[in-house]
């Protein structure tokens, strides 16, 4: 079993604190800054074993360098790519590599497009994806270093994992991204439903996340670039899917 803590930082960052149950190993994932951290494993006596970054970016390492200060024998576990960019890195990871934490085992899988070294971590016994800036509830992170191909690739990569992941992404963008694919898919009744769920949800200062990925494969239109409806409510009925995700892409960067 794997006790996962939520912990919002900056504006709308989301920090997780991972436990393996049966031995009390502790990670953290995309740590923005480190005091939230500390102070949590502080109240609950807890010491960190590792750090899990997804990317390079600075709301998801902001904290590393003080939390390997405070614990020492924390391990940093990085993308290989994002060396250069990611300091200290202890164990490089790549596509296909397993990470333990504990007895959980975390698969990795490099989904370029956000940057270009991006990777996710599933832990598959216990339906958790940690996806930091690839895959958001309802969205997408932006294409700051790939290609809407690559993106495209990458999405469909999370796309095929089972419908129960629960879907675990660094930032509190849904009720946002929701207004957005009402107007790429005006018609999709369980979009309509889920957008009055969350605003309820957002106007009583409650966390959207985590989703569950079974939920985003039916309302995400990131997810659905392949989709008749989502074509065709962007008038691409004919468009290759990298195509229609780079126009969908293009109109949520300006909404």
């Amino acid at each position: 079993m794997m006790e996962i803590i939520q912990l919002p930082v900056l504006s709308d960052n989301y920090i997780y604190i991972v436990t393996c149950e049966e031995t009390g190993m502790t990670g953290v994932v995309d740590p923005a800054s480190a005091d939230p951290v500390i102070a949590y494993l502080m109240a609950k006596e807890k010491k960190l074993d590792c750090i899990f970054n997804t990317h390079h970016h600075e709301d998801h390492t902001g904290g590393n360098a003080r939390l390997q200060e405070h614990y020492p024998d924390c391990e940093i576990v990085a993308p290989a790519s994002e060396k250069s960019r990611i300091p200290d890195i202890d164990i490089p990871v790549k596509d296909g590599d397993t990470v333990r934490l504990g007895v959980c085992i975390a698969k990795v899988i490099e989904v370029p497009g956000h940057t270009t070294g991006h990777v996710i971590y599933w832990f598959e016994k216990q339906n958790a994806l940690f996806c930091g800036d690839s895959l958001f509830s309802l969205g997408c992170g932006r294409m700051f270093e790939g290609t809407p191909e690559q993106m495209w690739d990458s999405l469909k990569k999370i796309r095929a994992l089972p419908d129960e992941t629960h879907v675990y992404c660094a930032h509190e963008y849904t009720l946002d991204n929701a207004k957005f694919a009402q107007t790429v898919e005006k018609t999709n009744p369980l979009l309509k439903s889920y957008l009055g769920k969350i605003e309820k949800m957002r106007a009583k200062n409650q966390p959207t996340v985590p989703s569950v990925l079974a939920i985003e494969k039916s309302i995400n239109p990131f997810l659905r670039c392949d989709h008749p409806d989502v074509k065709k409510g962007i008038g691409m009925a004919d468009a290759a899917p990298e195509e229609v995700f780079a126009e969908i892409r293009r109109r949520k960067d300006n909404f």
